[in-house]
């Protein structure tokens, strides 16, 4: 969401482009890092990205859920470095909450 307002909606393979869903996943993942800052206080606390879960509301057929999911990692990895190293899945969903075309989510590490 950016300014509550969801950015990208649908299915990919339908009717949202890969580029499109990569850079929403990008802001999910900004999102994400500021829920865990209004947790944590500071970003700085994060000792290692553990793992990211990609959910990529798709059609049937549709089988790029990672290059979608990449906006993600490649996001985590421009920020934190050899701490944004993760784990990974890139999960298939026939929908999500609010028509939402890709949710993450993340489990981090914190001192």
């Amino acid at each position: 969401m950016v300014n509550g307002e969801l950015i990208s909606k649908g299915l990919l393979g339908q009717d949202v482009e890969i580029d499109e869903a990569n850079n929403a996943a990008r802001i999910c993942t900004l999102n994400a890092l500021a829920a865990i800052k209004g947790v944590i206080g500071n970003l700085d606390r994060i000792k290692q990205i553990v793992r990211v879960v990609g959910y990529v509301a798709s059609v049937p057929t549709f089988t790029q859920q990672p290059a979608v999911v990449n906006g993600a990692s490649e996001l985590l990895l421009e920020i934190f470095g050899e701490n944004g190293k993760h784990a990974r899945s890139a999960v298939g969903m026939a929908v999500l909450p609010l028509n939402a075309s890709v949710e993450i989510e993340l489990t981090v590490e914190v001192e």
